[in-house]
């Protein structure tokens, strides 16, 4: 007998191995903190399977999401992502990329790490949300609201309120499986 799982990802391979393997555990390390944000800054207006398909092609063409590599890219290499069909090819995305990860170095040294800085607004564990339809959830919620206000305080780009809550929903700060999920309890 097949697992129940979210809606919004029944049907799709990739969505499904996504949902089953990451959507909604808790990350506390800095680098899949980073490669959550950019991936979810790049999905802003655009469906995240679009993004997951292209996964791949952007941890190539961001060097590994190596934020103090990508905090240090020039106007050259910025032209040839802009070159790169194998991404989203949004200049003002791509220039973000950058200023976000100078952004993201000076939240590490302020507070000894983004996790501390990022968990602190749920006091480092996630909140369990009991939704029996996927479609329930919020695009945001006055937390996200918080955290996306004092990243743009920071200097951070394209971490509005629905995208820095789809990145608390991916990176395990909230928990918004259906209650009926198998992942539901295991994250």
């Amino acid at each position: 007998m097949a697992k129940h799982k979210c809606g919004w990802c029944v049907g799709d391979p990739l969505y499904e191995a996504y949902h089953d393997q990451e959507w909604g555990v808790p990350v506390y390390d800095d680098d899949t903190l980073f490669e959550f944000l950019i991936l979810e800054t790049f999905q802003a207006g655009l469906s995240w399977i679009t993004i997951l398909r292209k996964r791949e092609n952007f941890r190539k063409a961001f060097d590994g999401f190596d934020y103090k590599k990508i905090a240090t890219y020039n106007q050259k290499k910025i032209d040839s992502l802009l070159q790169d069909a194998g991404i989203i090819r949004n200049k003002l995305k791509i220039n973000a990329t950058i200023t976000n990860a100078q952004s993201f170095i000076k939240i590490q040294k302020e507070f000894g790490s983004f996790s501390s800085y990022i968990w602190g607004f749920v006091d480092g564990k996630p909140i369990k949300n009991k939704f029996k339809d996927y479609r329930k959830a919020p695009a945001n919620t006055p937390l996200s609201d918080a955290l996306s206000k004092d990243l743009k305080k920071r200097g951070f780009k394209f971490v509005g309120s629905t995208v820095i809550y789809a990145h608390m929903q991916a990176t395990g700060m909230v928990n918004d499986h259906e209650v009926g999920c198998f992942r539901y309890d295991e994250v």
